[in-house]
């Protein structure tokens, strides 16, 4: 054999080791990409990674270990799932992506985005410490561990401590030992809040359970539940990332509850992943059973907290009791990533154009605008690593829905209404444009105390805009 020979038989062999790998911990298997680049031309983030993920894809069939683990992509991937959801060989992609940054770590390469590990480092220490995230901890540790930062988006924190949208002190999450039935849980939906609701989206808890109660739909929020372990979690400490979300669906089960309402889509989508993985995997189920000291049966229905209402109550009924209809109130519904991807795990029937939360609004008496816009990435968890990327992504949302002529953007999702609202005073938009909770639009609607709404915890101010409709 020549050396040239030889040196084209080097250029051309694969390693297959990663691949394997992944197979074996993911079952997926990478050689059934066949680079339709669907993942690339669909990712929210694709601009801003060093190799789309169609190549990394690549990279793995060729055994490419330098490409795939020193990339930047798998950590500025967003997690929205978009990836997964449109893959035509139904290859978790945005999994795979998860599981590079893990195993890059665990052979000591230096992540390429110092950030998102520091994210998912302080993210998780504060879960361990308090059972629930505590965001001003996260906020501290994140700007201690990299100084250069410390005064990165000081004006953004500035305006919500005047909204008063920061906690102080800190939630604790620890689920009793000894749990006893809730009286009539059977006729009441579990409710769980999540983080975030009990911090910077108090504006959300209060204005959902203010209208549930309206809709005499009741609810009860079990005591001692913990954190889902939002993205940090799944992406970084898989095992945990499981836990903490059978951690609450084993509460709200022993409690008595057959379902749960969650209003955060973070929330409600890493419980349905778990519900997912054990349901496809028995040996992960019996060994969750054996870390809860529990046998978790699997009968508590998870809903979002739209759902939870149209499934109880209905339109019809909602539109029964509108006491002031949203005339002359043009809404676009945003969705986000997580309350429908990937439909295998949130069970969306229309994963790309959900309706849901347009026809609830729509019985709120607004008109409800269609746009192409409803479940595009709003930049995600990104807020605290790479503001950019939000300001970026969450711009170009709310300059589509002013195009398509909108006075306001309903959300249901914490992380979604932050990026959009609280971000909007550094994105090149043409006007400022209200950012509301669907609850609040629901509150007003419903005729309640204007204070139910709480509308002052809004960044955006929307009451100039709804003084001027006649609706407040």
């Amino acid at each position: 054999m020549t050396d040239e020979t030889k040196s084209a038989d080097r250029i051309t062999s694969i390693n297959p080791e990663l691949a394997r790998r992944i197979q074996d911990e993911l079952g997926q298997n990478v050689y059934l990409c066949y680079q339709c680049v669907k993942c690339s031309s669909g990712c929210p983030v694709a601009e801003f990674f060093d190799w789309q993920p169609n190549q990394i894809m690549r990279a793995l069939q060729l055994g490419q270990e330098d490409i795939a683990l020193q990339s930047e992509t798998p950590w500025l991937c967003a997690s929205c799932q978009t990836c997964t959801t449109r893959c035509p060989q139904d290859l978790d992609i945005a999994g795979i992506m998860e599981w590079l940054t893990r195993e890059a770590l665990e052979r000591g390469i230096k992540p390429p985005v110092t950030e998102v590990k520091i994210f998912n480092d302080a993210f998780m220490r504060e879960v361990r410490i308090w059972g629930r995230a505590y965001e001003p901890g996260l906020m501290v540790e994140m700007k201690l561990r990299d100084p250069g930062s410390m005064f990165n988006d000081i004006d953004l924190y500035t305006r919500m401590l005047k909204k008063m949208k920061v906690s102080f002190i800190p939630s604790f999450g620890h689920p009793p030992r000894n749990v006893k039935p809730v009286p009539n849980a059977v006729n009441t939906v579990a409710y769980y809040p999540g983080c975030s609701l009990e911090s910077t989206s108090t504006e959300f808890n209060e204005s959902a359970k203010s209208v549930c109660a309206a809709l005499d739909l009741k609810l009860f929020e079990p005591k001692g539940w913990v954190c889902c372990g939002a993205t940090a979690a799944h992406r970084s400490d898989p095992e945990t990332g499981l836990r903490l979300p059978l951690e609450n669906l084993a509460l709200i089960e022993r409690s008595g509850f057959s379902e749960v309402t969650m209003p955060c889509a973070a929330c409600f989508n890493r419980h349905k992943a778990a519900q997912y993985e054990i349901r496809h995997d028995e040996s992960r189920w019996q060994a969750m059973d054996e870390v809860l000291d529990y046998h978790y049966q699997d009968s508590v229905k998870v809903n979002t907290l739209i759902e939870t209402i149209l499934q109880h109550v209905g339109e019809e009924k909602i539109a029964e009791k509108v006491q002031k209809p949203l005339e002359n109130l043009k809404v676009v519904c945003y969705y986000g990533c997580l309350l429908t991807r990937p439909p295998q795990v949130t069970e969306a029937e229309n994963p790309e154009n959900p309706t849901d939360m347009d026809e609830l609004v729509a019985a709120l008496g607004a008109e409800v605008l269609d746009w192409s816009y409803k479940t595009c990435c709003c930049g995600a968890a990104h807020s605290l690593t790479r503001p950019d990327i939000v300001v970026k992504l969450s711009g170009n949302l709310v300059t589509h829905a002013r195009q398509a002529g909108a006075d306001v953007i309903a959300v249901a999702c914490p992380l979604c209404h932050i990026n959009l609202d609280a971000r909007q005073f550094q994105m090149d938009v043409e006007e400022p444009m209200p950012i509301m909770f669907f609850t609040q639009l629901m509150s007003l609607a419903l005729g309640l105390p204007e204070k139910e709404a709480v509308l002052h915890k809004n960044m955006v101010d929307p009451r100039p805009l709804l003084r001027e409709k006649g609706i407040i």
